[in-house]
C-alpha cells in the first residue's frame, strides 16, 4: 500500500476516556510506522502535556500541537520546523482586563514554557496546577510572543471575551469556544488549524491527499477532517464532525476504536 499520512487528534480518539493510550493503539501505530507510514499526532494540547504520549508510541515523526500553530519532530533540530505566534500585546492586554472581562485563569505557552495568572486545578494537567516564580504571567516574566493562550472564563462571560478581542486583534487572532462542559476558549493565530501541520507534514513527504487519513472527535477537527483524503470520525465524536466525515469507527474511543478501524484498513494482523 501507499505510503499514508495518518493524522491523530488525541483527546477523545487516540486517548481512551481515561487519557491513556492502550496497549493495542501502541502495537497498532507502531506497526503502521514500522510499514512506512506517517503517523502524526496533530492536536491542540500544547507540546508539554503530549510529549509523553509521542514517547509512548515510539515515533519519529513530526507532530502538531495547538491546532496548527507548532509543527516540530520531538527531541530533534528539524530544519522543517515553524511555530505561528501571537503577540505578547495582546496577552499582557488581557491579563491587565482580566476582572472587567470575566477572565478567571489566563494561560499563555510557547513551545517550553508556559505562564499563568495564578496555578488552578479545575483542569488539571491542561491547565497548570502549580507555578515556578518565573511562571507567574506578569509584564516582566512575559518577554517573548506566545503561540497560544487558553482562556477559562466566569460561565457567561465568553462572548464579553471574544467580543473585546475582536475588536482590537480580530484582524490576526481567533477565538474558540471548547464547549462542552469546559468555560474554556483558546486564541489561535487566524486561519491556522490542525488541517494547516496535516498538509504541511504531507508535503514535507510528497504525500498526496488521497493518501492522507484522519481522525477526530471534537469542533477543532472539522477542517482536518474535512480536508483529508478520508475523513474517520470517531464513534463518540460531535454531530459536526460525524456531518463532515467520511466514515466513522465502528466502536468508540474507549474501546480502541481507532486501533481497531486502523487494523482493519491497512489489514493489519495485530
Amino acid at each position: 500500500m501507499d505510503q499514508h499520512l495518518i493524522a491523530l487528534d488525541l483527546d477523545g480518539t487516540t486517548l481512551n476516556n481515561a487519557s491513556q493510550l492502550t496497549t493495542e493503539t501502541i502495537r497498532t501505530l507502531r506497526a503502521l510506522a514500522n510499514d512506512g507510514h506517517i503517523v502524526s499526532i496533530i492536536t491542540g494540547r500544547p507540546y508539554r502535556i503530549a510529549r509523553r504520549i509521542y514517547d509512548q508510541i515510539g515515533i519519529k515523526t513530526p507532530m502538531v500541537n495547538f491546532n496548527g500553530a507548532l509543527t516540530h519532530i520531538p527531541h530533534e533540530a528539524w530544519n522543517g520546523e515553524y511555530e505561528i505566534e501571537l503577540t505578547r500585546e495582546l496577552a499582557l492586554d488581557l491579563l491587565d482586563h482580566q476582572k472587567e472581562l470575566g477572565i478567571k485563569t489566563i494561560t499563555v505557552e510557547d513551545k517550553f514554557h508556559v505562564w499563568a495568572n495564578h496555578p488552578t486545578k479545575d483542569l488539571p494537567e491542561f491547565l497548570p496546577d502549580h507555578l515556578t516564580k518565573d511562571q507567574l504571567l506578569t509584564h516582566h516574566n512575559l518577554t517573548e510572543d506566545p503561540i497560544a493562550l487558553t482562556i477559562e472564563y466566569h460561565p457567561g462571560e465568553e462572548h464579553k471575551i471574544i467580543k473585546a478581542v475582536n475588536q482590537k486583534y480580530g484582524d490576526f487572532v481567533e477565538p474558540r469556544v471548547w464547549g462542552g462542559s469546559y468555560n474554556i476558549l483558546e486564541l489561535i493565530h487566524r486561519g491556522i488549524h490542525k488541517e494547516s501541520g496535516m498538509f504541511y507534514i504531507a508535503k514535507q513527504y510528497n504525500i498526496s491527499k488521497q493518501n492522507i487519513i484522519a481522525f477526530g472527535d471534537e469542533h477543532n477537527d472539522l477542517e482536518m477532517l474535512d480536508a483529508a483524503g478520508r475523513g474517520v470520525a470517531m464513534k463518540n465524536a460531535v454531530p459536526a464532525v460525524l456531518n463532515v466525515a467520511d466514515d466513522v469507527t465502528a466502536v468508540d474511543n474507549d474501546h480502541n476504536g481507532l486501533a481497531k478501524y486502523l487494523q482493519s484498513y491497512f489489514k493489519l494482523a495485530i
